[in-house]
């Protein structure tokens, strides 16, 4: 092939090409300096922020001639060698295709082979998590004592699905994700040095769609490249990425402020027909009213904003608009794109919140009203003064009265999916309900050796009350716990991979609060009872003091 993708092209070299991992890259250099290279290492993170780099980089500045220093010199056999793949002892390997036990073996029997061409015998392993636990465990006195000629490098984007055994035995470095600012940086020097013209704004659509992801960012610039006709616009970027652009979506702010339906429905309309992602529209809007929020109550701050430019219409919407009203925004518009996940229309879903959202801009009260409010105050101020001069008394409760009440704002609570756990009552065996509880214990403790204390705080109050075979019910003591519990993706995705790992199969979690939980499940004991013909409507009165006594779980009724 004559071209190559820039992310090919682009791919770091050395330590000081790799964008904002400055604590690793740091802490490597320290150790190549002074000579404390360790056996083995896992570069876990997102995809796309620089361990498969790193991982042959360091190979590199180990192996390389002019060592031992801070950055290899990328001129002597070693490095290029090293570079091109050509020395076979630099080895990397796919563990997503080489997952099985005999191809550890194999690598576990040549290990203790002495290097041809370079110093050190470097195995660079992608995807580790893909493994299988069979192969994990032949992997693991070799990982732990390697001859002294071999460095294991561990790469992986899911370190939670690696057995603590092996962590235990590398040094572990977290990537994280490369901020739009870097990513921007990055793309500018590689247009210059290219001839390719790319607007700043293109740039930042690109760079903010990646989502800390450098290979996504050049991926995108790549196709921008592509599609434009010379320079690359916002345009052209806004139409690679899927993005909506920060006109369109001041458009619909300004008609939500201005209570017109009509033209919120039709932006939304035109903006579907582009064939723009619904989840993506919903992403735009939540960061848009985040920055004007942040915009309004921290000026200082706006190297913080992430989405938008500060213009002229950004500026006077910005002005035009409390901040209550930008917090019933944000949550609304964060509300249905929760929603939207569970349905095949989102079209509807969202329709709804912006006709919510215009009709609550023309209930809520803008400065004209408190204006008007004062101006009333003031006048019955006035009237009570020339009573008290007439010597006509007025009592202070009247005159309390006559103020308006500041209205209360209902807490919302949260909603259990009944629907999702009279299914899972249906299926319930005490076999999966015992299965789940024997469980419970240790599936806290890996939570906790994951570092999610917080979350496990969740689950002090929690218990399992009823379990299928794919899924189960958890009770929470309180509903702000459930709600917090069940709205962290993270921590739900990582309780599940738990789960498979200690029961052997991956089951859904459910979460319901105490008091609902209880009137969800008399509600389902009566439609059982009432589905069965042949069972009695009114119930013993002894049994049902029993069942009052010590509950259903530990009743047992026989003839």
């Amino acid at each position: 092939m004559g071209y190559q993708a820039l992310y090919r092209v682009w791919r770091p070299q050395s330590f000081i090409d790799v964008v904002g991992q400055g604590h690793v890259t740091k802490t490597l250099q320290n150790a190549l300096v002074q000579q404390k290279i360790s056996h083995a290492y896992l570069f876990s993170g997102p995809r796309g922020t620089g361990k498969t780099s790193a991982a042959k980089i360091l190979a590199k500045a180990v192996n390389c001639e002019k060592g031992p220093a801070a950055e290899p010199c990328n001129e002597c056999p070693s490095c290029t060698g090293i570079t091109d793949g050509s020395i076979p002892d630099v080895i990397e390997i796919d563990a997503a295709s080489n997952n099985g036990v005999e191809e550890i073996r194999d690598i576990r029997d040549k290990v203790k082979y002495a290097p041809n061409a370079v110093k050190f015998k470097v195995y660079i392993v992608d995807e580790v998590h893909m493994l299988s636990i069979g192969a994990f465990n032949a992997l693991l006195k070799t990982l732990e004592e390697p001859p002294r000629h071999v460095i294991f490098i561990l790469a992986t984007t899911e370190p939670h699905k690696i057995p603590l055994t092996i962590i235990s035995r590398c040094q572990r470095f977290d990537f994280k994700r490369i901020g739009s600012k870097e990513i921007v940086g990055r793309m500018k020097q590689i247009t210059l040095e290219t001839d390719v013209p790319c607007s700043d704004q293109a740039m930042n659509i690109i760079a903010r769609a990646a989502e800390g992801g450098m290979r996504d960012a050049l991926s995108l610039l790549d196709q921008a490249i592509s599609f434009s006709e010379g320079e690359v616009t916002e345009e052209d970027a806004l139409t690679v990425t899927g993005a909506v652009s920060q006109a369109f979506l001041t458009k619909i702010a300004q008609a939500i402020h201005e209570q017109d339906v009509g033209k919120a429905l039709d932006l939304l309309e035109r903006l579907l027909s582009l064939g723009k992602d619904p989840s993506r529209f919903l992403e735009d809007m939540i960061f848009y009213f985040r920055d004007m929020l942040l915009y309004k109550t921290a000026p200082g701050l706006s190297e913080a904003l992430e989405r938008v430019w500060i213009d002229e219409d950004f500026k006077n919407l910005a002005d035009a608009l409390p901040p209550e009203g930008l917090y019933s925004m944000i949550e609304s518009f964060n509300n249905t794109q929760q929603e939207i996940k569970w349905t095949n229309h989102p079209r509807v879903f969202i329709e709804v919140a912006l006709v919510k959202l215009c009709h609550k801009a023309s209930a809520s009260p803008g400065e004209g009203y408190y204006q008007e409010l004062l101006q009333k105050i003031t006048s019955l101020e006035n009237q009570v003064q020339e009573l008290k001069e007439k010597g006509i008394s007025i009592s202070a409760e009247a005159k309390t009265a006559s103020q308006p009440k500041p209205q209360r704002t209902a807490k919302k609570q949260f909603k259990a999916p009944v629907g999702k756990i009279n299914v899972i009552l249906k299926e319930a065996t005490k076999q999966d309900l015992h299965a789940v509880k024997g469980q419970w214990g240790q599936m806290l403790e890996l939570l906790v050796k994951q570092q999610m204390k917080s979350s496990v705080a969740l689950l002090n109050d929690a218990e399992p009350v009823a379990a299928s075979s794919d899924a189960f019910v958890v009770k929470f003591k309180y509903d702000i716990h459930c709600q917090m519990a069940m709205e962290n993706s993270r921590f739900v995705e990582a309780l599940g991979s738990i789960i498979q790992q200690t029961i052997g199969k991956r089951l859904a979690m459910v979460g319901v609060p105490e008091d609902q939980w209880v009137k969800i499940r008399e509600d389902f004991l009566s439609l059982q009872s009432n589905d069965m013909p042949d069972t009695k409507q009114e119930e013993d009165p002894f049994i049902a003091e029993a069942r009052k006594l010590v509950g259903d779980e530990l009743l047992e009724i026989k003839d």
